[in-house]
C-alpha cells in the first residue's frame, strides 16, 4: 500500500458506513457547512459502487479500494491504483495486466471486489464480483491507475451497482469533496490521532468529507484534505457540490497533503487513450517477430529421430509407446513415412504431436557430443508446422501471458551439431516443439538443461552420443489460461536420457536415467497410488525441482513404456532402490546439484 494520511487532526472525520448510508454525527461534522448532512445523503447512491479490493491466492486478503466507472448488463470496469493491482498481476507490453503466480505455491493470483464490507457485516453480506481481466495497468511514468474487468455473478442477490459519474470539469480550490474507501490501521500515521478519529475500527466502508486544497496541476493531481490511512489507495474522490467523481485518490503525507489523479485524466484512460508508456521504456521493450508458417516442402529431407544412433555394437533406442489415450490423438502429419505415422521429422530430432491436447506428447533427440556447433541465439521467430493441422497449435497469441513461457521440448542447443546445426537450431523453433511453461518453472531449470552435458561428460559412460526424450506429463492435471482461450499448460515434465556404458567384461551396453520436473506432484501421486502413507506424510509440495525416478515408476506415472530401458537404470540397481522394487515403493531422488546424480 503507499502512504495514506490524516491531514488535519481534527475536523476531517471519516464517517462509518451501514446499510449503503452514511452513519451521520453531526458534532463531527461542525465545521462543514449547515447544508453538508444533505448534500452527503444526495452522494449516497454512489456507496453502493466502491468496493474492496480483494485478492485470489496471494498472503494479503486485501490491498486497497476501486469503484465503478463504467458499467455494463453483464460486466463493469473498476479503477483502483496500479500500486493495488501490481500485487498481484504484471503489466504486458501492450498495457494490460497479467495476473502472476505465487512463488511459493506456483498459484496463480487473482483479485475480486466486494461492495459490502461494511461495519457490522456478515460474511452472507458480500457482494462479490471477480475481476476477469486487467484491462490497464499504468507504466511506473504514468498517473498511478489500473483498471480491472469485473463479471456479474449469475443469480446475484444483490442489486449490480452503477458507474460513479466522472466530472467534465476539474475540482476547484476549496471544493466540497468526500472520500469513501477503506483505511486500515496504519502505523506510518499518529497512532493517537487514528485512534481518535477511528476509535479502533479498520478495514470498513468509510465516508471522509474534506476539501480540495490545490486544484489539477500540469501532471493531473490533484490535492485534499480528507482523512485517510493504508487501504484507501484507489478510494473515490467525490464532489459534494457536483455529485461527481472529481479524483482517484493514490497517496498522502501526514500533516501534509492527499493527492488523487484528476478526473479529466481518468475520463481519458477509462474512455480513451491508455497509452501512457515513456518512449524510454519502449525503446527497451523487446519487439518478437512475427510467426511464420513452414509447410512439407519446407521442411522436406529431414530425418528425424534415430533409433540405431548410438551404434552397431548397441541395441537401438525405439520411441516410447504412449498410453492408449494419448496415443489415440496424435497428428498424422502429410509427410509420414511408413512404420512412423506420427513423427514429425527435424533435424537430428522428431516429435510425437497430440492434436487432441494441442501440445507435444514426446520429443526425442540424438546428440553428437563430438561435434558440436555453438549457435548464438538471435530474435527468436517461430513457426507453424503445416505438416499438421495449423489450428492444433498454440501460437503467439496464445502466449500473451507473461507469466507463460515458451518451453523447449528439444534443448535448442541439443541437435545443433555436424554440418546441419544450423537448420537443426532453426527447426527446435516450431510450435509443435514447445509446451507453454510458467514462470516458476525456471527456479529449479537450470539442473533440468544441463542433464544432457554433464551425463555425456561423466566417466561412467562411453563415447558422446545420447538419446534423450522429453515431454509434458498429460495426466489430466493442467492449468488454464482462459485469457488465451483456455490454453493447457503442463505442471510438470519428464526426460529420459540414454547413452552407451560398459559392462564389467567390456561390452558395450546401454545407460538410462529418468527426470522430473516438477514441484513434486508425480513423486506425491506415486506414493499414494501404492498407498504408503508414512511416506505420503512426510512428503511435501515445494517449489520446482528436478526428480530423478525409477524409469519403471516414470512408466507407471504416465502410462508409457521404455521398453527394455527400465533394464539399464543405475539407480534402480542402488541397493537401495532394488529394495524399494522388491516392496513396491517409488524410487526417487531430489537433485539440489550434478552431484546428487545416480549414473
Amino acid at each position: 500500500m503507499a502512504l495514506e494520511a490524516i491531514i488535519r487532526l481534527t475536523g476531517r472525520p471519516p464517517l462509518i458506513v451501514r446499510n449503503d448510508a452514511v452513519v451521520i454525527e453531526p458534532p463531527l461534522l461542525e465545521e462543514f457547512p449547515i447544508t453538508i448532512t444533505g448534500q452527503i445523503k444526495a452522494v449516497e447512491p454512489a456507496l453502493a459502487s466502491v468496493g474492496r479490493i480483494e485478492f485470489v491466492n496471494h498472503e494479503m486478503a486485501w490491498g486497497g479500494t476501486g469503484w465503478v466507472v463504467d458499467s455494463g448488463a453483464d460486466s463493469a470496469l473498476v479503477v483502483t491504483n496500479r500500486h493495488v493491482a501490481k500485487l498481484v498481476a504484471k503489466r504486458s507490453a501492450d498495457g494490460r495486466g497479467v495476473f502472476l503466480r505465487s512463488p511459493y505455491s506456483g498459484a496463480r493470483y487473482g483479485a475480486s471486489i466486494d461492495f459490502n464490507e461494511e461495519v457490522d457485516a456478515r460474511v452472507t453480506d458480500a457482494r462479490n464480483a471477480s475481476a476477469t481481466a486487467v484491462e490497464y495497468l499504468a507504466d511506473d511514468t504514468g498517473a498511478d491507475v489500473a483498471l480491472l474487468r469485473i463479471k456479474r455473478p449469475l443469480n446475484a442477490a444483490w442489486a449490480w451497482p452503477d458507474s460513479v459519474p466522472l466530472a467534465d470539469q476539474e475540482a476547484g480550490l476549496e471544493e466540497l469533496v468526500a472520500l469513501i474507501g477503506y483505511p486500515a490501521y496504519d502505523t506510518r500515521n499518529d497512532v493517537t490521532a487514528m485512534e481518535r478519529y477511528f476509535r479502533g475500527l479498520y478495514d470498513v466502508k468509510r465516508f471522509a468529507p474534506g476539501r480540495v486544497t490545490r486544484a489539477a496541476d500540469s501532471g493531473g493531481v490533484i490535492s485534499h484534505d480528507c482523512t485517510s490511512l493504508g487501504g484507501n489507495s484507489g478510494s473515490v474522490l467525490l464532489s459534494l457540490e457536483r455529485r461527481v467523481a472529481v479524483g482517484l485518490h493514490f497517496a498522502g503525507q501526514y500533516g501534509i497533503a492527499n493527492s488523487a489523479v484528476s478526473a479529466a485524466t481518468l475520463r481519458r484512460l477509462v474512455f480513451g487513450s491508455r497509452t501512457t508508456v515513456a518512449g524510454a521504456v519502449l525503446q527497451e521493450t523487446f519487439v518478437e517477430a512475427k510467426d511464420g508458417l513452414h509447410t512439407a516442402d519446407d521442411l522436406k529431407d529431414r530425418e528425424g529421430y534415430v533409433p540405431g544412433f548410438l551404434g552397431k555394437t548397441t541395441p537401438p533406442v525405439p520411441w516410447p509407446t504412449l498410453a492408449p489415450e494419448i496415443a489415440a490423438g496424435l497428428a498424422k502429419p502429410v509427410d509420414a513415412l511408413p512404420g512412423r505415422p506420427h513423427e514429425l521429422r527435424y533435424t537430428h530430432f522428431g516429435v510425437l504431436f497430440s492434436q487432441d491436447l494441442k501440445l507435444p506428447a514426446a520429443t526425442a533427440v540424438n546428440i553428437d557430443g563430438k561435434q558440436p556447433v555453438r549457435i548464438k541465439r538471435g530474435d527468436d521467430k517461430w513457426f507453424v508446422d503445416a505438416r499438421i493441422d495449423p489450428a492444433c497449435q498454440y501460437t503467439a497469441k496464445h502466449y500473451g501471458d507473461q507469466a507463460i513461457d515458451r518451453g523447449h521440448m528439444v534443448r535448442r542447443e541439443d541437435p545443433n551439431w555436424g554440418d546441419d546445426a544450423i537448420q537443426a537450431n532453426f527447426d527446435t523453433f516450431h510450435y509443435t516443439n514447445a509446451a507453454p511453461q510458467h514462470a516458476l518453472l525456471n527456479q529449479g531449470k537450470s539442473l533440468w538443461q544441463g542433464l544432457e552435458n554433464y551425463i555425456l561428460d561423466n566417466s561412467r559412460t562411453e563415447g558422446f552420443k545420447a538419446c534423450v526424450f522429453t515431454g509434458p506429463i498429460l495426466n489430466g492435471d493442467y492449468e488454464y489460461l482462459p485469457e488465451e482461450g483456455d490454453v493447457r499448460v503442463p505442471l510438470e515434465f519428464w526426460k529420459v536420457a540414454v547413452m552407451t556404458a560398459k559392462t564389467e567384461d567390456g561390452q558395450d551396453t546401454l545407460h538410462a536415467t529418468a527426470y522430473v520436473l516438477s514441484q513434486g506432484h508425480l513423486i506425491r501421486k506415486l506414493l499414494e497410488d501404492r498407498q504408503r502413507s508414512e511416506a505420503l506424510e512426510g512428503f511435501r509440495l515445494g517449489a520446482y525441482r528436478t526428480f530423478q525416478v525409477a524409469i519403471r515408476d516414470l512408466e507407471a506415472a504416465t502410462g508409457m513404456n521404455f521398453h527394455d530401458l527400465r533394464n539399464y537404470d543405475p539407480l534402480a540397481a542402488t541397493k537401495a532402490g532394488s529394495e524399494a522394487i522388491a516392496q513396491d515403493e517409488p524410487v526417487f531422488v531430489p537433485l539440489e546439484t550434478a552431484a546428487d546424480l545416480v549414473l
